[in-house]
Order: structure tokens, then sequence, then C-alpha cells
């Protein structure tokens, strides 16, 4: 099995080795992360400037690759360049905080996924789903492993991909596994403005969660209960239910 695995925090976070480190046993496993933190990237992609690609020594031993890309270039280097389209799966994590809800459309997590998924291979995003570290990523990582194993064993549905979620709480905490949907999950004070020496004003993006009771089929709701959520998308995002409502409107 050629696993190709990525983050968004970058190829020296703790949980991308420690996820490494639980899949090496079922195959070949290739690293190709960013070089630095790039959390909250989105699905975005570098055009303007060159991408450079660095083969390095990983801390427990081995080789990786460290771009100056996006999590979704990681995973278009990985396949057209490290891995030459010989891919099997794709898994990106052990993401440092949760990848709940609507935290879907910012996550470079996910969207490495996401991209897997586009280029043609199974892919899942997997997170500790807590406020802070210093996080346990084996719990994580276990589960990862058993994951990829289903996945070898089973296939996953083309265009599809796994969005996983682990509670932040020890191993004996977890309650199981649920398969939910995604949840909503919006942020409030958005905004922190300040002033530079100069009397400019700046701005910080910060906000804190909107405190809104979960639907109990919502990742939310499951890593509340302390379960792991695993939440299965796909890149179809037609909202087919509004068909009828819009061939009512006069748009001819």
């Amino acid at each position: 099995m050629r696993i190709l695995l990525t983050n968004d925090d970058g190829i020296n976070a703790a949980g991308i080795h420690a996820l490494k480190a639980a899949l090496d046993p079922l195959g070949e496993v290739v690293m190709v992360a960013p070089e630095r933190p790039r959390s909250a990237s989105g699905h975005a992609i570098t055009l303007h400037k060159p991408l450079r690609i660095d083969e390095v020594a990983l801390p427990g031993g081995g080789r990786g690759w460290a771009t100056n890309g996006t999590p979704t270039d990681c995973v278009t280097l990985g396949f057209d360049v490290v891995m030459e389209g010989r891919v099997d799966l794709v898994v990106s994590g052990i993401n440092d905080g949760p990848n709940l809800g609507w935290d879907l459309t910012y996550s470079g997590t996910v969207a490495a996924a996401i991209e897997g998924a586009i280029l043609g291979a199974p892919a899942f995003a997997i997170s500790v789903a807590g406020d802070k570290g210093p996080y346990d990523y084996d719990p994580a990582a276990r589960f990862a492993r058993r994951l990829a194993e289903e996945i070898r064993d089973r296939g996953l549905e083309r265009f599809a991909l796994l969005n996983v979620n682990v509670p932040a709480v020890p191993a004996d905490q977890i309650r199981g596994v649920s398969i939910t949907r995604q949840g909503r999950r919006q942020y409030v004070d958005r905004i922190d403005k300040r002033i530079d020496p100069w009397g400019r004003p700046y701005y910080w993006l910060c906000g804190s969660l909107r405190e809104d009771e979960p639907d109990p089929d919502s990742d939310v709701h499951a890593v509340l209960e302390n379960r792991i959520a695993v939440t299965p998308v796909h890149l179809d995002l037609t909202a087919t239910h509004l068909f009828p409502a819009l061939r009512e409107w006069r748009l001819q």
C-alpha cells in the first residue's frame, strides 16, 4: 500500500510524525508536507511563484519532502513528482485542533484530503478535537491505522473522502465511533482592531464559537459526547433541493 501523508501544521509538527509511525506497517508511507504551518489555508494553490520541494531527514528516521506550498500543493507534488501517480491512499493530519462543521471550508487539513479525492485516490483527514495542546496523538493515530486498513480492504467511493475528529481525551474515555453528518460551527466577534505606533489601524482575525445546541447526528455533537466522529464528504456540493424553487425564478 502506497500512502501519501500530508498536513497543514507543517513537516515538523508532532501529529504528522505520530501518524506516520502508525501507518508505516501498512506499506510505503511518503510524507510531503509544508515547510511551515499553513493552518486555515483552505484549498489554496500556488500560482504566482515557483514551488520548491526539498528532501529532508525526519526526526524518527527516514526521509520526507518539505515544500514551500500549501497543503493542496503538497498533494499535487506528492502525486505527480514524488510518487509519480502511484498512490493508494491520501491521509492528512493529525491536525492540532478540531475540523468540525463549517471548519471544513477553512481547513488546509481537509482540503488536502479533498485534493486527494479529486485526483482519484481514497482519502481521509484526521484531527484531534481539543481546545489547545499539548495533545496525546496516540488514540487518533491508532484509529487512523484502523481506518486505513478498512479502506484498503473495502475501498471508498470515488470522489468521496472521510473527515475524522477524535476527542482530545484519554483513550479510555472515548465512547466509540459515530458516523455523522457535518454540523454547524460559526464564529462571532471575528475582528480585533488595533492601532500601530503610527496611528494606523490593523486587524487580527480571531473570534469565539457561537454557543448553539448541536444537532444530535452531527460531528460537533459526537465529539462533545467523547465519540470519534467520522463524516463522509463528497465533492458534489450541489444543493439539489433548491432546484424546484429556482426553476420558479424569472431567469429566462
